[in-house]
């Protein structure tokens, strides 16, 4: 395959490694997990696509009220809608193809071979080991649009984020099947079961990671299996080096001890009975918060945060393992608590702060354990904010592995100046 067509103008005119804007396009965005990631790593997303209604209006309040996405607020699509009708690039004859905002910074439409990075985290159900796990032959398998994506766009990188359930060996044929389809080999096709030679989209395949996210600061175990892959012609004679634990675990104490403190001093500072029932329950969750981070082999980390589904009722924190797991944190995994002032208005501090399996954990616990920064916030109701939080890739993990592909895109682009230049000469 061509190394696709040249830099858009407005990008031509950037010189240096330091100022090359490195552009992407995300599907299956949520609520932004990956897309704050990938732009604390230095990326711009030129649009980011999204089914849900409610996560699509969190992408949308945070890039028009935070600053550090006026970038975004210029140039980012957020395309409301199924990805399978997602039409990047213009298609003559059809009214919503091609991206909008975009072209004030690129001077013209997205052409085949101009976007650094197309990424996704592509839903997780048909490879959870908490699922049915029918892979392919789940109606929610969005491999085939990222892969078809792929193809449309040969971007200059590719980064696929999804459960560690589809390492499994059962999923074996499908792996290799998504690798043959970008680097070329042979594989099964998933339609028919008959192995066949793919000549691939021209990429190199930087294998399947597991990642966990409690190496990466995130107060969480919770493995995810990312795929990097970068054009040929891109990679050249440069590496791909994955990303190594940056800190030890972070407990689930260290974590959310301000915020239990403030959770409960309101009640303190009542007096009476009800402080001394605030303290007791302060006091009991630290003790077991503190023993399980110096006693449990993982450091005292949350288990996975799950996110649920529409089908399955209210927010909780997962199936039974999952809730005796948080027992041991001092944490009811019951359900998820009210901030104090809708706990106030409904008297449901009496399940959320002082039931005897200890406090919930409320929205803004749940984004703190899943590694979001403070100053992003969620909309919707308490449910959809928790489903929201509790399905996203951790934005720490997703910096590191964005960061790590930002390096080789970087690279790369300063060779090939470079070589410009030297020709010039």
């Amino acid at each position: 395959m061509g190394s696709g067509s040249s830099r858009p103008p407005h990008q031509e005119q950037l010189v240096g490694s330091n100022d090359h804007t490195l552009t992407s396009i995300e599907i299956c965005a949520g609520a932004g997990g990956q897309a704050i990631g990938l732009h604390q790593a230095g990326f711009k997303h030129l649009a980011l696509v999204e089914i849900d209604q409610h996560a699509v209006a969190t992408l949308e309040e945070n890039i028009k009220r935070l600053e550090k996405w006026s970038w975004e607020r210029d140039y980012c699509d957020v395309v409301s809608g199924d990805v399978n009708d997602f039409l990047p690039l213009p298609i003559n004859g059809k009214e919503d193809s091609g991206l909008k905002k975009p072209l004030a910074f690129l001077g013209g439409p997205l052409g085949r071979g101009d976007l650094d990075l197309l990424a996704g985290g592509v839903p997780c159900p048909p490879f959870s080991h908490a699922g049915k796990q029918l892979g392919k032959d789940d109606e929610r398998d969005l491999f085939p649009r990222m892969l078809a994506l792929v193809d449309e766009l040969r971007p200059r990188a590719v980064m696929i984020e999804n459960v560690r359930g589809i390492k499994d060996a059962k999923f074996e044929d499908y792996r290799t099947y998504i690798e043959a389809r970008l680097q070329g080999g042979r594989a099964k096709r998933p339609e028919t079961g008959i192995e066949e030679e793919f000549e691939g989209f021209g990429y190199k395949v930087c294998e399947w990671e597991v990642l966990e996210a409690s190496d990466f600061g995130v107060p969480q175990l919770r493995p995810r299996a990312v795929l990097v892959a970068i054009r040929n012609d891109v990679l050249g004679d440069l590496k791909f080096v994955w990303p190594t634990a940056t800190s030890e675990p972070k407990s689930v104490f260290e974590a959310l001890s301000p915020s239990m403190e403030g959770r409960y001093q309101p009640y303190l500072e009542k007096g009476g009975d009800i402080a001394k029932l605030a303290q007791k329950c302060l006091d009991d969750w630290k003790e077991k918060a503190s023993k399980a981070a110096v006693e449990k082999k993982d450091g005292g980390v949350a288990p996975t945060l799950v996110g649920g589904s529409k089908k399955h009722g209210g927010a909780d924190l997962g199936p039974s393992r999952a809730k005796a797991a948080w027992s041991q944190l001092g944490v009811s995994g019951m359900g998820v608590a009210n901030d104090h002032v809708l706990g106030e208005a409904k008297k449901s501090q009496g399940r959320d702060l002082f039931g005897p399996d200890g406090p919930m954990l409320t929205v803004e616990q749940a984004k703190i354990i899943q590694g979001f920064p403070a100053d992003w916030e969620f909309t919707g109701g308490k449910t959809a904010q928790y489903r929201q939080v509790g399905n996203a890739f951790p934005p720490p993990v997703a910096k590191v592995v964005g960061g790590a592909i930002a390096d080789v895109l970087r690279a790369a682009h300063e060779r090939d100046e470079q070589v410009k230049q030297e020709l010039r000469d």
